[in-house]
């Protein structure tokens, strides 16, 4: 036994050094400046100073949680159907749902500028119709679109993958038992594919609460989400106490959230009630 948890230990060696060094050492980093000032004196002036920005992190908590409920009842389904289909054709379906994903996200997001901005594809194709255009970029429903596309594939991933392991048998057991389509999925597809459904909207809601470059773009700079204002604080007034404090704050609101989420699952599909 103990030359077995030495050579388990050893194994998992470079991953807990690649963890220190790139995950936990960063969080001291930003906790130590998040309670200090620029002298590097203990202060919690940053921390009371966040009142001033409570209006952000609701409007970034607003529109990360109706980007995250979008993502999911349209991947959800998707994820579904994608179960149903022949294996070669699953693969091409997942193909295409990540041939997106091959591009950087800035590309991605500029691309939507193109279609949205007013001499931009949407507004040409109204305007030889006859039609009025419509004044799309720097509207709420830009920036939701712009988190909706780039996250989709989170959601759809993690919950295709936990529906792909359901075992066929157990449908056909339900069905041999009397179970009509609505019951199989409620009492049997739903509750088994929540550890995948928590994956995906953790996925979703993390990046969606703290972009700065889809709300920068699709917002058209009237929209500011508290991935701007940290970014604000670090780059161009170079207040990197401020902003990591935001960070900070930011970051336990993630974890809550998290937290949360996982209360509804044990992680072995079942429900938590």
């Amino acid at each position: 036994m103990t030359k077995r948890s030495a050579r388990q230990a050893l194994i998992n060696a470079p991953y807990m050094l690649w963890a220190g060094i790139f995950i936990v050492v960063p969080l001291f980093i930003v906790m130590y400046y998040a309670f200090t000032d620029s002298t590097g004196a203990f202060s919690f002036a940053n921390i009371l100073a966040l009142a001033d920005y409570a209006e952000v992190f609701r409007v970034s908590i607003i529109f990360s949680v109706i980007a995250t409920i979008i993502t999911l009842l349209i991947g959800y389904p998707f994820a579904y159907c994608l179960t149903k289909l022949p294996v070669r054709a699953q693969r091409m379906q997942m193909m295409l749902v990540m041939l997106p994903m091959w591009m950087n996200l800035l590309i991605r997001t500029y691309s939507w500028m193109n279609i949205l901005e007013k001499n931009g594809l949407i507004n040409t194709v109204l305007s030889g119709l006859g039609l009025p255009t419509a004044n799309m970029i720097g509207t709420p429903g830009a920036v939701i679109l712009g988190m909706v596309y780039n996250y989709l594939p989170y959601m759809i991933l993690p919950i295709y993958t936990t529906m792909a392991k359901i075992d066929p048998s157990l449908s056909e057991a339900a069905e041999d038992l009397g179970c009509n389509a609505w019951q199989k999925m409620r009492r049997l597809i739903v509750p088994m594919s929540i550890p995948g459904v928590v994956s995906g909207i953790t996925m979703v809601f993390v990046p969606s609460i703290s972009t700065f470059y889809i709300s920068q773009k699709l917002g058209g700079g009237k929209i500011l989400l508290i991935g701007d204002i940290i970014e604000r604080q670090i780059q161009v007034s170079y207040n990197y106490n401020l902003g990591a404090s935001l960070s900070f704050v930011l970051m336990v609101l993630i974890l809550i959230s998290m937290a949360i989420m996982n209360r509804f699952s044990n992680g072995e599909g079942e429900m938590v009630v």
